[in-house]
């Protein structure tokens, strides 16, 4: 295992006019489960490639520990790397081809033994290593491609990307959790590629949120959540994402419309502002109450467990989640109310501040 290190890394398909990876400085330490999260399209494979020395970058420099390895191809950098479609010897038996990385290595026999049926075992595999690959479905090709992956116990790190696509809906929360019991077992370093919040919140240690080429927000998944640093980070985590309202700071108190909301908890020059607030921290009141913000309902989704009230603040959009069974009727004027401690205020789509109570003039 080591810590990979990029150092003003970025990469450019046309000469620099574009970045699919704008140049970036970070680490990814030793033994942490990473999930690279982000939409298609925003460089996510492209990073991973950088990492295991499919692509060289345009600029900057790669370390694994103190060792540069910028221009070391992938045979020299110790990387088990999983693709998005199943890589396999069709005509070898499953137990082959989980053997084949080890063989290649050299590694004793009775190690190769015991790692693929550990690794076999875990990912429920054990039943069909006598069975050719070819005979597999998609799903179980590629979990047998998982399984080449991370069946060697000494690697640098192990790259997965998307590795989950291809598999049965049905078989991706067992998997992801084994994932988890293998990273416990081996200690690897692994860097999960994926555009699906469930699986990246669910796996990793740390999220890694990846917008237009660069790193916009990290942390865990509970951090990402609850105290979004970027407008992009409210969007894309979470089900549904976060509402967001413009609004205008004048003289420390934030305003949607004529209604104050709060008071601000920096000193925030006054002008345009947005609210980013999740749909599980909006409360919905019959009566107006100071600080809150009229909002015309327009419908309800009935999800079992829960309701999604949908109402209109002017004309952008709000979202409250409340308990099943609301009585909301559409075309009603209902107040919305933005807590505190809930509620942030962002500039060019970084957060500025926070909304704080309104010293005197009420609190809901």
């Amino acid at each position: 295992m080591a810590d990979i290190r990029l150092e003003g890394v970025g990469h450019s398909y046309d000469g620099g006019r574009t970045w699919a990876v704008k140049p970036m400085t970070w680490t990814w330490h030793s033994s942490r489960a990473y999930a690279l999260l982000g939409p298609s399209g925003c460089g996510k494979t492209t990073l991973l490639n950088i990492i295991s020395g499919l692509i060289t970058p345009s600029v900057g420099q790669i370390f694994f520990d103190d060792r540069e390895v910028t221009g070391v191809p992938t045979a020299g950098r110790n990387i088990a790397q999983v693709f998005q479609f199943p890589v396999l010897y069709e005509e070898m038996s499953v137990y082959d081809n989980l053997a084949f990385p080890l063989r290649n290595r050299k590694v004793p026999k009775q190690e190769i033994d015991r790692r693929v049926r550990q690794v076999s075992e875990l990912l429920g595999l054990d039943h069909l290593l006598r069975r050719r690959s070819r005979r597999l479905d998609a799903g179980r090709q590629q979990i047998v491609s998982l399984g080449r992956g991370l069946v060697r116990a000494e690697v640098a790190a192990v790259l997965l990307d998307e590795p989950l696509t291809v598999v049965d809906p049905a078989l991706k929360w067992t998997l992801r959790s084994k994932l988890k019991e293998i990273h416990r077992d081996t200690g690897h370093t692994l860097i999960y590629v994926t555009h699906d919040q469930t699986e990246a919140l669910t796996f990793a240690d740390e999220v890694v949120v990846l917008n237009d080429g660069a790193i916009v927000q990290a942390g865990e998944p509970a951090e990402l959540f609850l105290s979004p640093a970027h407008e992009f980070v409210g969007h894309f985590i979470g089900s549904p994402g976060m509402n967001v309202v413009p609004a205008e700071v004048v003289g420390g108190v934030v305003r949607v419309g004529q209604s104050d909301v709060g008071a601000v908890t920096n000193e925030l020059p006054p002008g345009p502002v947005r609210i980013g607030v999740r749909p599980e921290f909006v409360r919905i009141t019959e009566a107006r109450t100071s600080p809150g913000v009229a909002a015309k309902v327009t419908g309800i989704d009935r999800m079992g467990a829960y309701d999604l009230v949908h109402t209109l603040v002017g004309e952008h959009p709000v979202i409250a989640k409340t308990e099943a069974g609301t009585s909301y009727q559409p075309d009603t004027v209902e107040f919305l109310h933005f807590p505190a401690d809930r509620t942030f205020l962002f500039r060019d789509e970084v957060r500025c501040g926070a909304l704080a109570p309104l010293n005197g003039r009420g609190q809901a």
